[in-house]
């Protein structure tokens, strides 16, 4: 009967270290940024964690964009970059297990590095914006602003009760975050909600990392998104019509 108990406990221990191993080599997989990338931004360095752009001239105004799922923050370079040129502080982080999930709170680390900076704005691309919806959430006094990129907030984090602005900028063709998923999520953002659709775009280029498996084939280029995703946001940044 011991030895029974004994092989049985070995058996579910050696189960769950495949499992966690099987799921670690999983999440390793990443999505990594492309040669165009490097072509419109040049080497991208990751220093402390972060991927970070400081603005030449400062509006006191900072962005914190996470990562999709097993997405290189280096991918969103060209975007972080566009925005400091503008006078914005950029950061993308690297997070646990490329799971933005895993490193919700990780926000916190640049506003600390950054005291001066008087307004943030915290948004991510697919897993990345449900990471940032759920520090919002829990932060709403530390934010001035949410976005989403191919995403939307998980149940819980219900906005609709709040005045927090938010900005959803969505895909015509996204295959993983499909027209339908964002009109069911409609109701948990607030009333201070902007969205806009880019037609012919998908969910991989919402950063510069090549095919996502399970999306659809974009009808613009990954440059014609990418410029579209930057000036609808220094425009919702800059309290302008969309």
């Amino acid at each position: 009967m011991k030895k029974f108990i004994k092989y049985g406990l070995l058996s579910v221990a050696a189960l769950v270290i495949i499992t966690f191993l099987g799921f670690y080599i999983w999440a390793q997989q990443t999505y990594k940024p492309t040669k165009q990338l490097t072509s419109l931004v040049g080497e991208v360095k990751i220093e402390d964690g972060w991927v970070i752009y400081e603005p030449k001239e400062s509006k006191k105004t900072g962005v914190i964009l996470y990562p999709g799922a097993k997405v290189e923050p280096e991918a969103y370079s060209y975007i972080a970059q566009q925005l400091s040129k503008q006078g914005y502080y950029v950061g993308i982080p690297e997070v646990t297990l490329n799971l933005a999930i895993t490193s919700i709170n990780k926000a916190e680390e640049m506003m600390e590095k950054y005291p001066s900076v008087e307004k943030w704005y915290v948004g991510g691309h697919s897993l990345g914006g449900v990471s940032a919806g759920s520090f919002a959430y829990d932060n709403l006094d530390m934010v001035d602003g949410l976005f989403f990129l191919g995403s939307y907030p998980m149940n819980s984090n219900d906005f609709s009760e709040t005045h927090l602005p938010i900005l959803s900028i969505y895909a015509e063709r996204d295959g993983l975050t499909t027209l339908g998923d964002i009109e069911d999520s409609e109701s948990l953002l607030s009333d201070e909600t902007v969205l806009y659709e880019i037609k012919g775009g998908n969910h991989a280029q919402f950063g510069i990392y090549g095919p996502q498996k399970g999306d659809n084939e974009a009808e613009i280029s990954v440059k014609d998104q990418q410029d579209i995703i930057v000036d609808v946001l220094l425009k919702w940044l800059q309290g302008k019509k969309l």
